[in-house]
């Protein structure tokens, strides 16, 4: 990994969770400031028991009709028409709790706004990726996991996150332990595959 003379990250400046998203840096890059690793490889999900077809499909069937009806020209739209809705079915089935631009302060290098932190027996952390760029997106998620890490107080061994276009969605997680974080290598596509995602944020949330 390319070590830097000059750091990334001023010791005099403050930095959001969006100014992640603004930087070109390598994700990798970045990371190593914050004394994380970084590395691509898959997840293995444990996907519910629970029979989610019924629910995904009416879902999938009500996406697609308001795809044709809404023009998806603007972050706000997408997050109405495409985001929301899948985060809060996945939310009545666990009957997890929807914090929309959670405040987090951490520290100069951390804080910001969590565009959807869902809680139930477990967290995961959604974010939108700005200008549809799921690359520095996931530079945006990493930190944000980073931090939630910090924030609150937590048992679980890995926290998860997903950044989403709407249409795309992509995991992450973050290793406590180790202070790795992973970005999975699979795209999951809605509505196409609506029930696969469902059923791994379901399982994310619900997990023994």
């Amino acid at each position: 990994m390319t070590s830097h003379r000059v750091p990334i990250l001023k010791p005099d400046q403050s930095y959001t969770f969006g100014s992640y998203f603004k930087m070109r840096f390598p994700v990798a890059e970045i990371l190593q400031e914050l004394g994380v690793t970084f590395e691509v490889s898959p997840i293995e999900f444990e996907q519910t028991s629970q029979e989610l077809m019924p629910v995904a499909e009416g879902l999938k069937a009500r996406l697609e009709n308001r795809r044709q009806r809404v023009r998806l020209t603007s972050e706000a739209a997408r997050r109405e028409v495409l985001i929301a809705p899948v985060l809060l079915e996945v939310a009545d089935i666990t009957q997890a709790i929807v914090n929309i631009e959670y405040p987090v302060e951490v520290n100069q290098f951390l804080s910001g706004d969590l565009d959807y932190l869902l809680e139930a027996k477990h967290r995961v952390l959604v974010v939108e990726a700005k200008q549809a760029d799921l690359t520095r997106g996931f530079t945006q998620l990493a930190t944000e996991l980073i931090a939630l890490d910090q924030w609150v107080e937590l048992s679980d061994p890995i926290l998860y996150g997903a950044i989403t276009t709407g249409d795309i969605w992509q995991f992450g997680s973050f290793l406590r332990a180790e202070k790795r974080i992973i970005q999975d290598t699979m795209l999951y596509r809605v509505p196409t595959d609506l029930s696969q995602l469902m059923q791994i944020l379901v399982e994310i949330l619900q997990a023994d």
